[in-house]
């Protein structure tokens, strides 16, 4: 994965009260794409991806309220929520005009619950490895447990290097190669571990989807998705195929799901194939996006 960790071009923007950090590159009259990350992650996970695609676009990557180095809005956090965030988002940088969403794991669940709420303001959806497409999810609450559990007096010692284990083999559970989980990603994670704010947006995150104790629960999923495919706002759907997080059977699911989805499956790659296979990923997103626009032109 491409550095730095934190990205030096970020800034952080007030969104109703709420400082969101953003970075935001690519020429000021590009074609707007917004990036969304995954559960407990950051905008670094766009690193590499952002530079490619905004050589000729505008490209947003943003922290969502409470993760990252974002701090947490006045709302429970969750799906509804943190689309209502990116509507401020794009509200405070000016965009007008509907945006190409782009969102990994949670964020795709973001990137539909934006596109249902606000259909206007979405040209496109790109789904990577996004929730949404099944119960099963593997996301370890063990490096929580254990944290909480070292915060106490004279426990440190016992459950710190536990916590430590239990996060970095989450962290190498995104790759389908390992190497990439390098000493800066654990280091990275850990930072974005102890910011005010993260504790509270993950398990009210999770609690909101079921996961990760008793898996993603059906009801939200059915709802958003029947609501996300009526809009018939165009739909690319990718995935890894080691995927450890939300298996290679969600895929299957989401083209059953939206038949009308253009569909890719990367050989190779796991949880985030915008990292693995960043050079791949720009290159097919970009030509999405480039004929969504030419459609709509015609249009």
């Amino acid at each position: 994965m491409s550095g730095p960790f934190p990205h030096p071009d970020a800034t952080t923007v007030d969104v109703g009260g709420v400082p969101l950090r953003v970075r935001v590159s690519g020429p000021e009259d590009g074609v707007p794409i917004l990036l969304i990350h995954g559960i407990a992650r950051s905008l670094e996970d766009w690193n590499e991806a952002q530079d490619l695609l905004a050589v000729d676009r505008r490209v947003i990557s943003t922290d969502l309220p409470g993760f990252g180095y974002s701090r947490r809005g006045r709302e429970r956090p969750g799906l509804p929520a943190f689309g209502r965030a990116m509507v401020g988002l794009l509200d405070a940088l000016g965009i007008e005009a509907p945006v190409h969403v782009m969102g990994n794991s949670l964020g795709g669940g973001v990137a539909m619950t934006l596109a249902v709420d606000h259909p206007g303001r979405v040209a496109s959806v790109t789904l990577v490895n996004s929730v949404g497409f099944g119960s099963e999810v593997n996301i370890s609450p063990l490096p929580m447990t254990y944290g909480a559990l070292a915060a106490l007096p004279g426990l440190a010692g016992r459950f710190g290097a536990k916590a430590r284990e239990a996060g970095a083999e989450t962290i190498r559970d995104l790759f389908y190669d390992r190497t990439l989980a390098t000493t800066e990603q654990f280091r990275h994670a850990g930072k974005l571990a102890k910011q005010a704010d993260f504790r509270g947006t993950f398990l009210g995150t999770a609690a909101t989807l079921g996961a990760p104790v008793v898996g993603v629960r059906n009801g939200w999923r059915r709802e958003l998705l029947r609501r996300f495919a009526a809009t018939g706002i165009p739909v690319f759907v990718v995935w890894g195929d080691d995927d450890r997080i939300l298996p290679p059977k969600h895929f299957e699911a989401a083209a059953a799901a939206l038949p009308k989805a253009r569909t890719h499956l990367f050989v190779d790659a796991g949880h985030m194939p915008q990292v693995e296979k960043a050079e791949e990923f720009a290159a097919l997103v970009g030509a999405f996006v480039d004929q969504v626009d030419e459609d709509s032109s015609v249009d």
